[in-house]
C-alpha cells in the first residue's frame, strides 16, 4: 500500500508555478524531498495538505483523497517544521490542548516517549533547544498513532549531534510499523544517511523521483583535460572549468568510456550543484 500518492499537483502564483509534480511513498519507508531553497517543497507541502489552495492535482493518502475526506485523513498524519507555538507555554499545557483533536490520542504510548526522549512535561516550550523541540512535536505526532509524518526542513540549525540522534529516531520509526516519512530538507547529507527514495524538484518542476541508489546509478561525476570539453560539453548536465581541465555530471546512459576521461560516483548534493548550475552554461 502506498501511503502518500501525489498526482499533478500544481500551484499557480504571479511569480512561480509548481507544475504538475506527482510522485508516491511506500508504506514504512522514508522519502527525501530535496531542492533549492524555493524549489517549491514547501508549497507542495502545503498544497498537498489543503494549507493552501492548489490549482489542480490530487493526493491520495492511506487510500483516501484529502479533498474528500480531510478531516480523517489529517488525524493520521504528523507535520513537524521548525515552527515552534506557544513557546511560552508548558509541554503538559500544550499537550492537553493538542490531544484533544485526535480520537485515538493514546495517553501510555505518549508518556512512554516522553520518557524515551528526555522530555519534561513541566518545561516550556522555549527553554528547550531545538532539538528536543523537534522531539517534542516527534512525541505528539507519533501519540495520536500518525501513519504519515511529514517533516519541512527538521534538521534545519541543528548541531551534529543533534541531527544524527534525529535520525536514528526517524529510521526506528519506520522500521517498528507501518509509518512512513516526507523528509524535505536541503541537508542531503542527512537523505544519504536515512532516505529510501528522493524526490528532487528544481524551479517548481519534478527533476527525479525514485529509490536513492536508483537516482545516484542514474548520473555519474566526470572529469577531464581541457581539450577534452568540446567532446563531452553537449552531453553533461552542466560542468565547471577548472585550471586542469573540467569537472561535469552525466546521465549514466549518455556515458561512452573513454581511457583519459574519468567517471565516479556523485553524491545527492553533487547532483543538485551541477542542476542548478546548468542554468549558468545555457
Amino acid at each position: 500500500m502506498e501511503s502518500l500518492v501525489v498526482k499533478n499537483l500544481t500551484k499557480k502564483y504571479d511569480s512561480f508555478l509548481l507544475d504538475n509534480v506527482s510522485f508516491t511513498i511506500p508504506e514504512g519507508y522514508i522519502m527525501g524531498f530535496i531542492g533549492e531553497n524555493g524549489a517549491g517543497k514547501t508549497t507542495t507541502i502545503k498544497s498537498l495538505l489543503n494549507v493552501i489552495n492548489k490549482n489542480s492535482g490530487e493526493v491520495i493518502v492511506l487510500g483516501k483523497n484529502i479533498d474528500d475526506h480531510e478531516l480523517e485523513v489529517k488525524r493520521n498524519i504528523g507535520y513537524v517544521s521548525g515552527e515552534s507555538f506557544y513557546p511560552k507555554r508548558k509541554i503538559r499545557e500544550i499537550t492537553s490542548v493538542y490531544k484533544r483533536f485526535y480520537p485515538s490520542w493514546d495517553e501510555i504510548m505518549y508518556q512512554k516517549y516522553l520518557i524515551q526522549f528526555n522530555l519534561n512535561s513541566e518545561k516550556k516550550l522555549d527553554e528547550l533547544s531545538k532539538g528536543m523541540r523537534m522531539k517534542y512535536s516527534i512525541v505528539l505526532a507519533l501519540s495520536h498513532q500518525a501513519e504519515l509524518l511529514i517533516l519541512d526542513e527538521p534538521t534545519s540549525g541543528l548541531d551534529p549531534v543533534a541531527r544524527d540522534d534525529l535520525l536514528q529516531i526517524f529510521q526506528t520509526i519506520v522500521e517498528k510499523g507501518k509509518v512512513s516519512i516526507l523528509f524535505s530538507t536541503h541537508i542531503t547529507s542527512d537523505l544519504e544517511k536515512c532516505a529510501d527514495y528522493i524526490t528532487f524538484i528544481k524551479n517548481g518542476k519534478l527533476i527525479e523521483s525514485c529509490s536513492k541508489d536508483d537516482l545516484i546509478d542514474k548520473y555519474k561525476l566526470v572529469n577531464g583535460a581541457k581539450e577534452q570539453l568540446s567532446l563531452m560539453k553537449n552531453q553533461m548536465i552542466a560542468y565547471k572549468e577548472n585550471a586542469f581541465g573540467f569537472n561535469g555530471l552525466i546521465k549514466t546512459k549518455d556515458v561512452k568510456q573513454n581511457t583519459n576521461i574519468n567517471f565516479g560516483q556523485p553524491s545527492l548534493d553533487d547532483i543538485m550543484i551541477y542542476y542548478a548550475h546548468k542554468e549558468d552554461i545555457l
